[in-house]
């Protein structure tokens, strides 16, 4: 067992190497879990390497110390047998006002300061300003329980997954009325620890932390983005973001300016075509981006190795 686990290992590392040579993005599925066998025909098409798979904090956990990932156990266990790997994205912030995913002992007992705090998002061009929720990492006590759980995670999966991807790091909440003990650089220090973390726990499976924006900056005025970059290509640590939306202002006045400066340094670089992505238009022909401009951004700009395209994405509906 011993070794294999060291041949998994090394073949996940080699492949890191691969993503590193420059080779055009290779494709996979972004879902929710229980939708793998609904969506079969995508995942098996000759074109796809394997599932990108969102799972809530309170799925995992379903009490104080009482895991439960079965779930994970079942996909992985169907993805292997299809010669497809897993990407876990670990979930901790919501944007629906009804989704409050963590266990419910976080938002209950008293340290925790009722664990999470609203947030409001605008996810894409064709959606209204909709209210959701954070959970609050910047509190050390509710960040331990994270790490716990990052870390019980790895004792399972480490070596057996593809990787594991922490959620983007953008948020955006009413910090005038916060009683919880926010700040912006508390904020930052603490994507930074639990992004170590998981780093030390995951020994042989990638680790990737998404990032788009940071609260209180813009155009890396609190140096939250260069810091990041540096921190994530000193420790061996992969990148990558929600959204590809070339050219975009936002982003590039954000994180994709550091995507281009890093590009061919990091050791993985993987972004998303999700849902609201795909609403964004090209300026130039005032139609939907295609999947030929996504991934030509996505190499040659961004430096893209894996593209987490949601199910939703045309040309996937096309035969492979």
């Amino acid at each position: 067992m011993k070794k294999m686990t060291k041949a998994l290992g090394l073949g996940l590392f080699m492949l890191g190497l691969h993503w590193m040579s420059g080779q055009a993005p290779q494709n996979y599925i972004y879902t929710s879990s229980g939708d793998l066998k609904n969506i079969e025909k995508m995942i098996t098409r000759q074109d796809i390497g394997g599932v990108q798979i969102v799972y809530n904090w309170k799925a995992l956990e379903t009490s104080k110390d009482v895991y439960d990932f079965s779930v994970i156990e079942k996909d992985l266990e169907y993805l292997t047998s299809i010669n497809r790997k897993l990407f876990i994205q670990l979930q901790d912030r919501f944007f629906e006002p009804q989704a409050r995913y963590i266990p419910d002992y976080l938002l209950n007992d008293k340290e925790y300061t009722g664990g999470l705090v609203p947030q409001y998002d605008n996810p894409g061009e064709n959606k209204p300003v909709g209210s959701g929720w954070v959970t609050q990492q910047w509190n050390p006590a509710v960040r331990m329980r994270f790490q716990k759980l990052i870390g019980a995670l790895a004792e399972k999966f480490d070596g057996k997954i593809q990787g594991i991807n922490l959620p983007e790091t953008s948020i955006d909440i009413e910090m005038k009325a916060d009683k919880t003990g926010f700040s912006c650089d508390r904020y930052f220090q603490a994507e930074l620890e639990n992004l170590k973390f998981a780093k030390n726990a995951f020994r042989q499976s990638n680790v990737l932390q998404y990032v788009n924006f940071f609260p209180c900056e813009w155009d890396n005025d609190h140096q939250y983005m260069s810091r990041l970059f540096d921190f994530a290509y000193k420790n061996n640590i992969g990148l990558g973001g929600p959204d590809i939306v070339p050219n975009k202002k936002g982003q590039m006045k954000n994180s994709y300016p550091f995507f281009n400066q890093y590009k061919g340094k990091l050791s993985l670089v993987a972004m998303a075509v999700q849902e609201p992505t795909l609403t964004y238009k090209n300026p130039k022909t005032k139609k939907p981006f295609t999947k030929e401009e996504f991934t030509e951004y996505a190499e040659n700009y961004l430096g893209v190795n894996i593209i987490f395209w949601s199910v939703e994405s045309p040309w996937l509906r096309d035969p492979s």
